[in-house]
């Protein structure tokens, strides 16, 4: 069955893609769904490689979404 998902908008660490940071955006089917803060495709990931986000890995993809706006990407 797998863990149990995090809230909505929890940042996550997707360990299977190289520590990548997003935000959990809900189930699809066996997986989660996540959606990278400085925009781009979500993508779906095993719920057993995906753990909470640290705090200095909240920092940084927090400045990458000021960055992306700052640069006027629509997030």
């Amino acid at each position: 069955m797998g863990p149990p998902p995090p809230t909505l908008g929890a940042l996550m660490v997707d360990t299977s893609r190289q520590d990548r940071v997003g935000e959990f955006r809900g189930r699809s089917g066996p997986y989660w769904a996540i959606r990278p803060l400085a925009g781009g495709l979500e993508w779906e990931a095993a719920p057993e490689h995906v753990r909470p986000a640290t705090p200095m890995e909240r920092l940084r993809a927090e400045n990458a979404r000021c960055n992306a706006r700052s640069r006027g990407a629509s997030l």
